[in-house]
């Protein structure tokens, strides 16, 4: 019997798998609703699979087809390879579908915007079993996509046998619902899918309390109920609850879930007040220390952890992930001129950033406008790296915006320059002037960052030339440990030092300046 079962269960599982692998059913679905774009790299000199694609006019049947991207690695290989049985794989990750509109721009710009969503997939742990994108003008405003491109995504996740479908844009409430109840399956957008992440992703109690508001503040116009159905009614015997004349459809699930979820944010707002409060008085303690703090921003995934470890061997963990780096990680180096600095590792940006996490996440990004100086990192193995310079950009802008401070002087850095396109890069050197080409993998290029570092540094110091008398040894060693040392002598009075330090260490020493330095503080 028991054998039996198990010959059943084989021809089941055998069965399932070729119906969600069939070609058959995949070939019809792509005749009849797609245009397969393919591999654009033998397409033609445009690289856009045969036919010319504009902004401008277009074929009716083509401008309103839906386009299939095809990955390299295509759908499952990597599954397959594993000998993972199906049934496992199954359990083990969700499958998604991933829908795009087209409004601007080209199509090797659209297929990369979708392969990055494609890898915040992959982060929050899902499986990517296909990628369409559209060309519209603007998003439909009911559904998205478009009441008949809606019934030709649903024939392609029953074919499929997806799970969830991905929207690379921020769905409005009434577009979830919609999309949800014509497909019959979960539907999420981007802010959503990044939302998902940073929850996995969060370690501290900060971070986890940044992301539970951020969610919370996301989800509180999108919470679904069933309207009367659950209404608490008010009522009953005389003298309860109003009595007579009083009876009738209180507070509804919907309305429960809302005041809950106000109550639940305001706590975690108080929460995230008292801890903004202990970081601010870290930062002052930093800034009383005298020594220079570096921030490292940049796009997420652009290798600032990687970067880190390369200044200072710090270990800080480095993952090929999206937002892998959620709290903020600060590690104490020396340059090569023996100056101590702080480097301030903060949390990516992406683009289209969810405005919920740019407010619940103010107090550590305002680590990067509390820095002395940034080191604004650029991943040059991207297709189009000036995207994300301007993502970036406009995150700090908003930022700027939102606490009115000033924002701290930046060096651009293009990293991973060992796997990027050498093409790219000439790009890159044309329009970014002044930015410093590394790869934190190989070392290349790190010297040279230094020597920026230490050259902005010395910019901010005061030169001068002191002489500190034997008994106070402690401002030698602050000298030392704060400045660089350009020359040191011994006399009998005391220590004589010419030095580059802070202006605020070199005010606590006027007293003892000799030379012109003495001249200038008695005029």
């Amino acid at each position: 019997m028991r054998e039996t079962d198990h010959n059943q269960r084989e021809e089941l599982l055998s069965q399932a798998f070729a119906d969600n692998h069939s070609d058959t059913g995949r070939g019809a679905i792509d005749d009849a609703a797609s245009v397969t774009v393919g591999d654009h790299r033998g397409a033609g000199a445009d690289g856009r699979a045969g036919h010319a694609v504009t902004t401008g006019d277009m074929d009716l049947a083509e401008r309103n087809s839906f386009r299939r991207v095809i990955r390299e690695t295509d759908v499952h290989h990597e599954e397959q390879a594993d000998g993972y049985d199906v049934e496992y794989r199954k359990l083990r990750l969700e499958q998604v579908i991933l829908v795009g509109v087209w409004t601007e721009g080209t199509v090797a710009e659209v297929e990369a915007a979708l392969a990055e969503l494609a890898a915040l997939a992959e982060t929050a742990g899902a499986d990517v079993i296909d990628m369409l994108y559209q060309r519209r003008d603007t998003p439909d405003p009911g559904t998205y996509i478009g009441s008949g491109k809606v019934a030709e995504l649903r024939e392609i996740v029953a074919a499929t046998g997806a799970d969830t479908v991905v929207c690379d844009g921020e769905l409005s409430p009434g577009q979830l619902v919609a999309l949800e109840k014509e497909l019959d399956c979960k539907v999420i957008d981007r802010t959503m899918l990044i939302l998902d992440i940073f929850a996995q992703h969060a370690k501290s109690r900060e971070g986890k309390a940044q992301v539970a508001l951020a969610q919370m503040e996301y989800l509180i116009t999108r919470v679904r109920g069933w309207g009367q159905a659950l209404s608490r009614q008010a009522g009953g015997r005389a003298g309860s609850n109003g009595g007579v004349g009083l009876r009738g459809p209180g507070e509804t699930k919907i309305e429960a879930d809302r005041r809950r979820l106000r109550s639940d944010m305001a706590k975690l707002r108080r929460e995230l007040a008292g801890m903004t409060r202990s970081r601010e008085v870290k930062r002052h303690r930093r800034a009383e220390s005298l020594t220079p703090t570096i921030a490292i921003a940049g796009y997420t995934n652009a290798g600032k952890s990687s970067l880190i470890n390369a200044l200072t061997n710090a270990g800080v963990l480095v993952e090929n992930a999206l937002f892998a780096t959620l709290d903020p990680t600060t590690r104490r180096a020396e340059l090569a001129d023996g100056r101590a600095v702080i480097f301030t590792d903060t949390v990516g940006f992406v683009r289209h950033l969810p405005t919920q996490l740019v407010e619940a996440f103010k107090s550590t990004l305002e680590e990067v406008l509390g820095a002395d100086l940034v080191l604004h990192v650029v991943d040059g193995s991207d297709p189009f790296p000036l995207g994300q310079v301007e993502a970036v950009n406009g995150v700090i802008a908003d930022i700027v915006r939102e606490t009115g401070q000033e924002a701290p002087p930046e060096i651009l850095v293009v990293n991973k320059v060992d796997t990027a396109d050498p093409l790219v890069i000439a790009e890159l050197r044309h329009a970014l002037d002044d930015a410093v080409f590394v790869s934190a993998r190989t070392g290349e290029g790190i010297d040279e960052l230094e020597s920026r570092i230490e050259l902005f540094l010395n910019s901010l110091d005061a030169h001068v030339t002191v002489e500190i008398p034997y008994t106070r040894g402690e401002l030698v060693s602050r000298v030392h440990e704060h400045g660089t040392v350009l020359r040191e002598e011994y006399t009998d009075a005391g220590t004589v030092l010419e030095a580059r330090m802070p202006t605020e260490l070199a005010a606590s020493l006027s007293e003892f300046a000799v030379g012109e330095d003495a001249e200038d503080n008695r005029e």
